[in-house]
């Protein structure tokens, strides 16, 4: 149980907001009777409504969202740019929008916006004017016509100009000011030989040729500075032969920071000879004001920094800082940069977690960070110069945190302050909420809570409640057990729709991947614990060794030892659940995994027959080989404690790659097992999945193998999500008996 935490709650800045008709009506839909809703379908979650990059006007007046839509029929997904007033009202498309449109930003007068659109000449950088007083916006124009198209733009503090990223040619002439022309016709030039090449083929001379889900080539990332008004542009890192910002798979930004004066830049960069081998990624500065300044680094760590951030008033300059070189799920820290004495101090050096983001308070003295927690991702603020740390908001999952501007211009809210934040739970998708001001809440009978107190913010955005009204989504319920060794561990549970006491279910056990990952209160679009459980399972679901959000000793107890007490940690909450959930079906149950969770479901396959049947998706079968084809090559190096030929002429018990591989206990492999995998997969190259089916099909284990030739780590498409769910589905009724034993 979490310990209550009483001071520094923040005041509540919209308790007292007009409820708009969309909450109205949400009223009602809770009014419906629990009789009258069903399971969830795939169909349904394709139908819903998600939400994306959001953006708080300069006054406090309006939010302004994307929000993308799913036509399954048509395969596609497409976002469009909304606005909403903040103090209450419908939400209305932005008038000069288009289909596509995405990445909303207000300039910092309030009185222009920014978005991104494909729909002249490739995706650029677009800006409309803006009316603060109604939301109304025209005059849209292009401001980029880069070859290369523009992406994570920013504004600079006095609206002047403007920050992007595109990905160009190194050894093309730079973009300057003065001369645009020569450097884009030679990127737009090599793109079109390339395009028009019959030959295919690619030279390598370095690693990290391909990453994640592409080839990288010889294009790299980087910042270019536009004037707003006048369109001009240069390349801020010209020539330069690496990302700017690196790759992120936490979304879309620039990985860059405007100093409040406008007159320095900040910016991510891993400035290493092989990046498939490091981690480390450092912040550095640029002056704007001369042009041909040179970046300066100021972060000093081995391990990776990024996510820069001025404070309001200049004096600092704050980041996410990693410690230790090659190891991606080191802790991540808040430091912050003096940046008149050039000295950096760890903000939270008792902090346990990982800062997952943050974002300044008005005042330079607060900062809000998110960080997950015993399943959730919880606000936390903590002040600049007491070191204190307290929990804003809790009991869900948070993110996108937006900090109000003092809403002088709203006699309901004189002086006061607050926080927009995007929430979501297991049975409820991403809406904007008002995150600040919540009172803290725990179950009756814990002392020092209001055990009738709300723990759910309330709701800014209402993209779903006509629809999740009708569904019936149970709530995740948690339980505790204790490992062999004394460690306690988290684990999950939802029943299916229309539960009954009386009966026993199946069970879908899921494994997370990672492996420093988690399961948790949140939403998912891939791997949907609702949906899972929707067609009458139980899911079950452990946070092991590993799992993220409760503490750094239990993130590392992976490393090295990843079919060890992961592994017992797993059948060992399982076997907890069996035990004090009377309604599972023991013999009755599917291990689930993905990632890290398709390692293990390998792992599980020839260490355990307690299963009726086993999904890996995406799963490491051969650790050997899988080193030498995946390109992320720290994780390995890292996991493994070491290369291959590190062990070579040692025993088994002695090589984690040969100790920990799944591939070695095939002559145990009996249950049924379906195998899925992506051939643009570069994490865990196809080859896994293929040498785990054939050596399934060559035992004569009853297998199947779901093979994406489009696709890569995830599943992203939406009729391949289709597919993706109903082999899974249709796989596990057929081994559990469900079908059979429901009649």
């Amino acid at each position: 149980m979490r310990k209550p935490s009483f001071a520094l709650i923040l005041a509540v800045a919209f308790a007292l907001a007009p409820l708009s008709n969309a909450q109205s009506a949400q009223s009602a839909h809770a009014a419906q009777s629990a009789q009258s809703k069903r399971p969830m379908t795939f169909e349904d979650m394709m139908q819903m409504k998600r939400l994306g990059e959001t953006a708080v006007s300069p006054d406090g007046r309006w939010l302004a969202y994307s929000v993308t839509t799913v036509n399954l029929a048509q395969n596609t997904k497409t976002p469009e740019l909304w606005l909403q007033a903040i103090a209450g009202g419908e939400p209305f498309k932005l008038s000069v929008g288009q289909p596509g449109d995405a990445d909303p930003q207000f300039a910092p007068d309030g009185k222009r916006i920014l978005f991104l659109s494909s729909r002249e000449s490739g995706q650029q950088v677009w800006i409309a004017d803006f009316d603060p007083a109604t939301g109304a916006a025209s005059n849209a124009r292009k401001l980029t016509a880069i070859s290369t198209e523009a992406d994570n733009a920013k504004w600079s503090p006095d609206g002047r100009s403007i920050v992007f990223t595109s990905a160009v040619y190194p050894d093309c002439p730079a973009i300057t000011i003065v001369d645009f022309a020569t450097g884009n016709k030679c990127n737009a030039d090599r793109d079109a030989a390339l395009a028009a090449s019959p030959v295919k083929a690619m030279i390598f001379t370095h690693l990290m040729y391909r990453h994640w889900d592409h080839y990288t080539g010889d294009k790299r990332s980087h910042l270019f500075l536009v004037s707003a008004e006048t369109g001009a542009m240069r390349d801020l890192n010209p020539g330069d032969t690496h990302d700017v910002p690196p790759f992120s798979l936490e979304g879309s930004d620039c990985g860059c920071a405007f100093a409040p004066d406008g007159k320095e830049l900040a910016f991510t960069e891993k400035l290493v000879d092989d990046e498939a081998i490091s981690t480390n990624s450092d912040i550095f500065t640029l002056d704007l004001t001369d042009p041909k300044a040179k970046p300066v680094k100021v972060s000093t760590s081995p391990g990776g920094d990024s996510d820069p951030a001025y404070s309001p008033d200049g004096k600092w300059l704050a980041w996410r800082s990693q410690a230790r070189a090659g190891y991606e799920s080191d802790r991540f820290r808040l430091v912050l940069y003096d940046r008149e004495k050039q000295t950096i101090r760890d903000l939270l050096p008792k902090f346990g977690n990982w800062v997952d983001e943050f974002a300044w308070g008005q005042g330079s003295r607060e900062i809000y960070f998110t960080s997950e927690s015993k399943g959730e991702v919880d606000i936390y603020v903590t002040d600049l110069f007491a070191v204190s740390v307290e929990i804003a908001n809790q009991n869900a999952t948070y993110s996108d945190l937006r900090p109000l501007p003092e809403l002088l211009l709203h006699s309901s809210y004189p002086g006061s302050q607050g926080l927009l934040a995007t929430m979501m739970k297991v049975d409820r998708p991403a809406e904007v909420v008002f995150a600040s001001g919540q009172r803290l809440c725990a179950p009756k009978g814990e002392p020092g809570f209001d055990a009738d107190c709300e723990s759910t913010p309330p709701e800014l955005t209402h993209l779903n409640d006509a629809l999740l009204a009708q569904l019936d989504l149970p709530k995740m319920e948690s339980f505790w057990f204790t490992a062999k060794d004394g460690t306690k561990l988290e684990g999950f549970l939802i029943r299916p729709p229309g539960f009954d006491a009386a009966k026993k279910y199946p069970v879908k056990f899921l494994i997370h991947g990672g492996p420093q990952g988690n399961w948790g209160d949140d939403w998912s679009y891939r791997w949907n614990a609702e949906l899972f459980a929707a067609n009458g399972y139980v899911v079950v679901m452990i946070n092991m060794r590993g799992s993220t959000g409760y503490g750094q000793a239990i993130v590392e107890g992976v490393s090295g030892d990843w079919g060890g007490k992961p592994f017992t940690d797993l059948m060992e909450g399982l076997d907890y659940a069996e035990q004090h959930y009377p309604f599972i079906d023991k013999n009755r149950e599917c291990a689930l995994g993905a990632s890290f969770g398709g390692y293990m479901a390998n792992w599980v396959l020839g260490h355990t027959n307690r299963f009726k049947c086993i999904v890996s998706h995406d799963g490491m079968f051969n650790p050997e080989s899988a080193y030498g084809t995946t390109e992320e090559l720290w994780f390995n190096e890292w996991e493994f404690r070491g290369k291959p030929w590190d062990y070579y002429g040692k025993p088994d018990s002695e090589n984690p790659y040969r100790k920990w591989a799944p591939m070695l206990s095939a002559k145990n492999f009996k249950t049924p097992t379906l195998v899925i995998h992506g051939q643009l997969d570069y994490r865990l190259d196809v080859s896994e999945g293929f040498q785990l089916f054939t050596t399934l099909q060559r035992l004569g284990v009853p297998s199947k193998m779901l093979y994406f030739p489009n696709e890569g780590h995830w599943v992203l498409k939406p009729q391949d999500a289709q597919l993706w769910y109903k082999t899974v589905n249709d796989w596990v009724d057929q081994w559990t008996g469900k079908t059979a034993s429901s009649q």
